[in-house]
Formats: C-alpha cells, sequence, structure tokens
C-alpha cells in the first residue's frame, strides 16, 4: 500500500514537473528532452526516445541516452515497421512484456544489449486527431500491474505534450524547407565558375531581393555598371522560379547594330528586307513559356521601344514583314548600365517603358564598394584559372592584395577576373606579386620585390621580416583567421599570437 502510495506521489510530480517545463520552455526541441530526462530521473524509465512523423517515417526527435549521428540514422522506422511503426499506424498503445521474446522489436540504434531483461513501452503522439510520433521507454522487467500503471502514465504524458511535439515537428520541417531554399540560393550564389560570389552587406542585401522576386512573375529590372554581374543575377533568378526549366534566352542589345534589335528580337519573314532570304524565328518567340533577358536595354532605338512596351503591356508581337499577331508568355527581365532617368529627360528613353520595366529593381554596387569580397572573388578567380591553364599558382602575396583592395576598379568583377588572368600567367612560382599585376595598380605604396633584406640588416633582423611575410601571407590565405592560419604553419594559438605580437601584426 505504502508503494503504491509513493508511486503515484511519484507520478503526481511527475506530470507537475513536465506541465511546468511546458509552461516555461520556449524552445521545443529542448523542452522535449526535458520530458525524456524526467521519466529516466524521476520515475527510472530507461532509454525514453520521442519520434516524430516525416513524411513516411519516423524519425528520433529526442532520448535519454545521447545518440551519436550513426544511431540516430539508424534510429528511423517506416510505418509499420517494427513496434514503433505499428503504434503509429494503429494509433494505440503497446506494451511488451520482455523484449527478448518478441520479434517485431528491432533495436535499431543497437544501444540495448541482446540479452538484457527488459519490458517496453510505446504510446502514440496525438494531435488534432492525428497521429505525429511516438513517445517510448524501456522498464526492467516487473509484474504486470507496474507496466500497467507506467502506461496510464506515459499515455497521460504523451497527452500534454503532443502540442509541444507538433511545434517541434512544425519548426523541422521549417528548418528543412528554409535549408532547401537556401542550399537553392547558394548554389546560385557561391562556389562554383560562372557563378555569384560576395558576403559584403550590399550584396547579401541582393540575394535577399532575388530570393523574394524568383518566385514570382514580376519584371525585373537590373542597374549596375559594366562588369557588376547583372546577367548573373538575371540567370540565379531564372534558375530559382518556376520557369527555371523553361527556356532563358538572352539578348544584348547593345551587341547588335540598331537595325538587326527589332529582327533579333520579334524575328521576321522571308523577303521582308534585302538579306531576309527565309523566316527567322526572334527571340521573345524562342522564349515562349520560359525567360526573356535584354540587356543593356537603354541603348535601343525609341521606334524598338514602342514594340517592346506593347510586347510588354500585351504579351504580343509581329515578326518584320507580317501582319499576323503572335502570343509569347515570357517572365521578363532587364539590365542596364546607363542612367534611364538621364535618358528620358533627353527623350532618348520611353517613361512610360521605364515604368513598365521598373516592377522589381535591383541595384548591383560596384566593386569598389566590395573591399571585404575582394579576396573572395580574387581567390575565387585565381583557383578557376589555374585550373583553366593548368598552372598551380597556391597565393597572393599580402603588398598585391593591399594593392588590389585599394585599386577602385572601373571594370568591377570583369576588371578583377582579367587582373588576376593576366598575373596567373606572368608568375614563375606560385604566388602572384605586385609585379604581376597590371601597371594601373602598382605604386611605390605597396611594393612586392622578392625579399631583399638590406646588407646592414642583422641575421635576426632578417629572419623577423621573413617571418612577418610569412605570417602576413597565411593570414591573407584564411581571411584573418588566427587560429586557421596558426593550423596551416603547425603554430598553437598560444604561440601564434606571440609571434603575431612580436613582429607588429
Amino acid at each position: 500500500m505504502l508503494y503504491m502510495k509513493n508511486k503515484v506521489s511519484k507520478e503526481i510530480a511527475v506530470l507537475r514537473d513536465i506541465s511546468s517545463a511546458i509552461v516555461r520552455e520556449r524552445n521545443m526541441r529542448t523542452l522535449l528532452d526535458v520530458i525524456i530526462g524526467i521519466l529516466d530521473r524521476q520515475m527510472g524509465m530507461l532509454r525514453g526516445t520521442i519520434t516524430l512523423l516525416d513524411g513516411d517515417e519516423l524519425r528520433i526527435e529526442a532520448s535519454a541516452r545521447k545518440l551519436n549521428a550513426e544511431e540516430r540514422a539508424l534510429g528511423r522506422y517506416r510505418i509499420g515497421e517494427g513496434i514503433t511503426g505499428h503504434v503509429a499506424k494503429t494509433g494505440k498503445a503497446e506494451v511488451v512484456l520482455d523484449v527478448r521474446k518478441d520479434r517485431r522489436f528491432l533495436n535499431k540504434t543497437k544501444t540495448r544489449a541482446t540479452d538484457e531483461p527488459l519490458s517496453f513501452i510505446c504510446v502514440p503522439l496525438i494531435h488534432l486527431g492525428q497521429v505525429i510520433g511516438t513517445l517510448s521507454v524501456d522498464r526492467l522487467i516487473d509484474d504486470g500491474d507496474t507496466l500497467d500503471a507506467d502506461l496510464a502514465l506515459l499515455e497521460t504524458v504523451a497527452n500534454i505534450t503532443a502540442d509541444a511535439a507538433s511545434v517541434c515537428r512544425e519548426e523541422r520541417a521549417e528548418r528543412e524547407m528554409l535549408k532547401e531554399e537556401n542550399l537553392k540560393l547558394r548554389n546560385m550564389i557561391s562556389g562554383t565558375p560562372g557563378t555569384m560570389i560576395g558576403q559584403c552587406r550590399e550584396m547579401r542585401a541582393v540575394y535577399e531581393q532575388i530570393r523574394q522576386v524568383a518566385p514570382t512573375e514580376a519584371t525585373v529590372l537590373i542597374r549596375g555598371e559594366s562588369g557588376t554581374g547583372k546577367e548573373l543575377v538575371a540567370a540565379a533568378i531564372q534558375k530559382l522560379s518556376n520557369r527555371r526549366d523553361r527556356p532563358f534566352v538572352v539578348l544584348n542589345c547593345a551587341a547588335l547594330p540598331e537595325a538587326l534589335v527589332e529582327s533579333e528580337l520579334f524575328g521576321h519573314e522571308k523577303g521582308a528586307f534585302t538579306d531576309a532570304r527565309e523566316r527567322r524565328i526572334g527571340r521573345a518567340e524562342a522564349a515562349d513559356g520560359g525567360t526573356l533577358f535584354l540587356d543593356e536595354i537603354g541603348d535601343l532605338s525609341v521606334s524598338t521601344q514602342v514594340k517592346l512596351l506593347r510586347f510588354l503591356q500585351e504579351r504580343t508581337f509581329s515578326r518584320i514583314g507580317s501582319n499576323d499577331v503572335i502570343r509569347s508568355n515570357v517572365r521578363f527581365i532587364a539590365a542596364t548600365s546607363r542612367n534611364l532617368e538621364d535618358l528620358m529627360a533627353k527623350k532618348l528613353f520611353r517613361e512610360d517603358l521605364y515604368y513598365r520595366l521598373s516592377v522589381f529593381p535591383i541595384s548591383l554596387p560596384r566593386l569598389a564598394k566590395r573591399e571585404d569580397d575582394i579576396v573572395l572573388l580574387a581567390q575565387h578567380f585565381l583557383n578557376r584559372i589555374n585550373a583553366k591553364y593548368g598552372k598551380n599558382v597556391a597565393r597572393i602575396s599580402g603588398p598585391a592584395m593591399n594593392a588590389m583592395l585599394a585599386y577602385k576598379w572601373p571594370g568591377n568583377v570583369r576588371e578583377l577576373e582579367n587582373c588576376i588572368e593576366r598575373a596567373v600567367l606572368m608568375a614563375k612560382d606560385d604566388c602572384i606579386r605586385t609585379y604581376n599585376l597590371p601597371a594601373a595598380l602598382q605604386t611605390t605604396e605597396f611594393q612586392d620585390d622578392e625579399f631583399m633584406p638590406d646588407e646592414s640588416m642583422t641575421l635576426d633582423q632578417r629572419l623577423a621580416a621573413a617571418e612577418r611575410r610569412i605570417l602576413e601571407d597565411a593570414l591573407r590565405r584564411h581571411s584573418g583567421n588566427r587560429s586557421a592560419a596558426g593550423r596551416e604553419l603547425g603554430v598553437s594559438p598560444r604561440m601564434m599570437n606571440y609571434r603575431l605580437n612580436r613582429v607588429g601584426l
């Protein structure tokens, strides 16, 4: 009798502590760990585990035993698989008196000894009438009355924690969705050749704008100086859009004579003009169902602007030499390096077209405003050009990088890429130095001759100068990260700090 009173008191204390934790704890994943811990400490329920439904399988969300990554990966159950999967399928609790005698018990995480005398209790987590997961515990084999009492307690705990488990499940789904979106964007804006590089505040704002506008059908106007990467932004928008698997058609309006732009854009019929020997499909028609990107749209003649305006408004056009109206369903993206407001003031750009284009403007910063990204871009181009020419130039010297950081880059990212390509071809060893850079970057402020010590320098002074150069280059390669630079050089963090202070870095 006394035992039963003590057990009831413990159960009341458990429910009180769990209720308090639910009120107090705001992090749902932490809350589930707290609940499992209370059952373990206060009721002696071993290996408490909460699984949550993820698609068509159950994944471990919280466990009294800290599982490693391999054990967590093993601890997945399909609906209907094993006892846990069966509980999730039926929505009914299961009690196994001896796991050694029940073939349904799978012990997937391999955390139990095969000869361990254990009972197993598993109850469903039900939220709004739907099974969203399970709560399970082990018990040392005892009499059935104790297991029945434990089952009743676990069912009560499951009922009061189901809401928290549901929130945790929703948070996990949201995290996965955000990871997927972030991965899609990262695939476009980092790492691989031909994509965008940069982590400065201005570029992060551009990435956010890309993420916002890509899933919509809004017309986008990309503005920025020549060489800032406008076509890369257009490609990123297209690849993150619902039209990613449809045509992406590009027309550079500045690359063609004025007389040919309209023909390239809208196409022509055979005999429409002297050299029109056959019918030609225009870019607007070729992009049907996909995305049409017009680069340097500020260079269009006023007469072509009129026809483009009609196309933007109605998504219809006619080939040159034909009266037939053609409809084309395209997502429209435009870009320009020119000041459209000045062109409008001079009557060289139509105001109504301007407002049609400026539904969602994106402005790209000059490279001179992206000083933090110059190191990243330079290293990216260095890797790509090494692969292109089969070279093995591993680094850029400190003075050479300082010269690039101080330069204004009127040609923006394109000029930086050309600069690195020239420097790689000029380099005589595994390092780019200031004298490998174009003349515009070579100033007396940043000298990078091979280390030639003054004859008056002592041995200690020469060694200190050489050490400083080595430390500078290591820090530059690791973007100022002392620990990473120290690991490369085989130096402990304490010794790295000592050496940096000694040489005045």
